[in-house]
């Protein structure tokens, strides 16, 4: 007896890990774009990574997540949903099919594959937002249910029912099941109904709206489903998810009686319902032309210039939990950043600016935060989103696993750095600032470049932060003629003391932190030892010594880098700190010094220029010390000494 209690809860068990395991991988509907990418090699590389941090999400046992990867001219938007009722083992199951089945589009620029228990999609511009669009399809089943008439019945009045209950619930989730009684026995019919969370209420009623009409064929058919850009829908007359996952969906359906009274009162002020549709027939003639304007032959439309989501206060709130310490990143010079996790599951960091909001500020903060959304680079971290209506003044940007270079050159993770990554960082970072001084539609100089402002992400590429917020600094913090933005140490003399600002500001900076990623020292380090050397100057008198090797930081295995290129490495850095900002190079012309350093042309650099601890500029030649007086006299009356 006992044996056979054994044997039956064996197979009772089995019978519960087959239900349970079940990444539900029938194809549905899938799509490839009929646009091609431009650089195949740059679209994989994005494409790799958005689908990485989009497993990397669902691991967190997220059943929804988004991920995006805007570098260089071939951007990769990506999203993936689950059922809420499939397991995290089953939902990385299903992505995984979808993974392999989305790359079968090879090079096209848009992609998309849906599948019972999940749904992927890519885009070369964000379709985060869209609900429906042309492709959406009904699909039936092939086996009749019993008691067809009464199945029928069941269907629409409970798919009717989850059509109106799901965009109320919160997560844009539906699972439910009817049974009523029938002839020969009851009929039960099993239902979901699911949104994507990155579209609001109304797109996901509207959405649902059209997949319940493209379902209504399939009855009696057993099973039916209906898929679309923003939502998924399903019937059938056997269960395909867990009792556990059932919802009571009763509270989020209007009652009869509100509706009667809406019909009457409807009826009482004909008059005002007829304005009300000649407004809703406006709304809607408005809308198709918009979507009309989006060629059908893609499956998204041609990207175009558009500004950063928008975020309410109270989720930004929710994701950092209330801003608390233990989600505190760091603070810089535009203030706080918080690591927050968004109802989608994406990890972000946020940012409070320490602005005061005044009037100027408002009237300037959307139409800078929409020029900063549109800077897309792969050394340029991105910005999301803003929230602008609020306590404060919000940013949303890219999390960096890495953090800011800093840490890694001077904090905890000192030394952790290879040359390889170093040179790396230098690289990208010269690219990034020439994106901005040269390749974007506005010339963005920077200002404050420094170890700090260089964020690395997972692989440890170099991604420059705060570029263009400077423009939105209240008035009162003006230097001169400019808006005075900068750092202690990193800052061009002719734009501290004098305010004459240029792309050569940012090349003298990113000439000092050149320095310090070779030899892992900050430029100054008066806060320790006020009589200390400044790495720049200390470099220059190396240099001059011809020992400039001497800097290097000892961390690093000396096999690792040639002799030669670090040298000239350290002679790019001086050419970039030159006293004269004309003799300065641009950030293209380090790149292509970067890029080949074995054809580099001599270049003999001049005495480099910085403040020293006493706020006095130290000139090209030690003679010029009037230059340096007067300097030192411009500093004083600036700083009110």
């Amino acid at each position: 007896m006992q044996l056979l209690i054994c044997i039956s809860l064996t197979v009772i068990w089995c019978l519960l890990e087959v239900v349970a395991s079940d990444p539900q991988t029938f194809l549905l509907n899938q799509g490839c774009s009929q646009f091609n990418v431009t650089s195949y090699s740059d679209f994989s590389t994005n494409l790799n990574a958005t689908l990485t941090e989009l497993r990397g999400q669902l691991e967190n046992n997220m059943s929804f997540a988004v991920a995006q990867d805007a570098t260089g001219s071939n951007p990769v938007y990506a999203m993936v949903q689950c059922r809420n009722y499939m397991s995290k083992k089953d939902c990385l199951s299903c992505f995984t099919t979808a993974s392999s089945q989305i790359r079968n589009c090879s090079s096209a620029n848009g992609a998309r594959v849906i599948y019972d228990g999940c749904f992927l999609r890519y885009e070369s511009n964000m379709f985060y937002q869209q609900s429906t669009q042309i492709g959406h399809v009904g699909i039936c089943g092939n086996r009749t249910a019993s008691q067809e008439t009464v199945f029928e019945t069941t269907v629409e009045s409970l798919l009717g029912d989850l059509v109106e209950a799901t965009p109320r619930i919160g997560s844009f989730f539906g699972a439910t099941k009817k049974e009523v009684v029938g002839v020969n026995g009851n009929v039960t019919v099993y239902a979901v109904a699911q949104c994507v969370e990155t579209i609001d209420q109304r797109g996901c009623k509207e959405c649902l709206q059209v997949a319940y009409a493209n379902i209504q064929r399939c009855p009696p058919d057993s099973d039916g489903r209906a898929v679309d850009t923003g939502c998924f829908l399903r019937y059938s007359d056997l269960p395909f998810f867990g009792a556990n996952h059932t919802i009571d969906i009763t509270p989020f359906l209007k009652s009869r009686d509100s509706t009667k009274k809406k019909a009457l009162i409807g009826g009482l002020v004909g008059g005002g319902g007829l304005l009300l549709l000649l407004t809703i027939i406006f709304i809607w003639f408005k809308t198709s032309r918009k979507d009309k304007a989006v060629p059908q032959g893609d499956v998204e439309g041609p990207p175009e210039l558009q500004g950063p989501l928008s975020y309410t206060y109270k989720e930004l709130n929710f994701a950092t939990t209330n801003f608390s310490e233990e989600n505190k990143l760091g603070e810089g010079g535009f203030g706080e950043v918080y690591k927050g996790i968004l109802k989608n599951g994406r990890v972000v960091a946020v940012k409070k600016l320490a602005i005061n909001k005044s009037e100027r500020v408002k009237t300037e903060f959307d139409t800078e935060v929409k020029l900063i959304s549109n800077v897309h680079h792969r050394n340029l971290v991105r910005l999301i989103g803003c929230c602008s209506k609020g306590p404060e003044l919000l940013l949303v940007y890219q999390y960096m696993a890495n953090g800011g270079l800093d840490k890694h050159l001077f904090g905890e993770r000192h030394g952790s750095l290879n040359w390889k990554q170093r040179f790396d960082i230098i690289l990208g970072t010269a690219m990034g600032l020439a994106y901005l001084h040269e390749e974007f539609h506005a010339c963005i100089i920077h200002r404050d470049i420094k170890p700090g402002n260089i964020l690395l992400d997972r692989d440890f590429q170099p991604k420059i932060a705060d570029f263009g917020l400077v423009r939105l600094l209240p008035e009162d913090q003006t230097h001169l003629s400019t808006k005075f933005a900068g750092t202690f140490g990193y800052t061009a003399p002719e734009y501290a003391i004098h305010g004459q600002l240029s792309e050569k500001v940012d090349t003298y900076s990113f000439g000092v932190v050149v320095l310090e990623i070779i030899s892992g020292q900050k430029n100054h380090e008066t806060s320790l030892d006020p009589t200390a050397e400044y790495l720049l100057k200390r470099a220059w008198r190396l240099y001059q010594d011809d020992v400039a090797m001497e800097i290097v930081d000892r961390s690093m295995d000396p096999t690792e880098y040639n002799l030669e290129d670090m040298k000239r490495i350290i002679e790019v850095a001086f050419l970039c700190t030159q006293s004269s900002a004309a003799l300065r190079p641009t950030m293209s012309e380090v790149v292509a010094m970067l890029k080949t350093m074995s054809s580099l042309e001599p270049r003999q650099p001049t005495r480099p220029a910085f403040i020293d601890s006493e706020r006095r500029i130290v000139p090209e030649d030690r003679s010029t010390s009037t230059a340096s007086s007067n300097a030192t006299n411009s500093i004083s009356q600036v700083s009110g000494r």
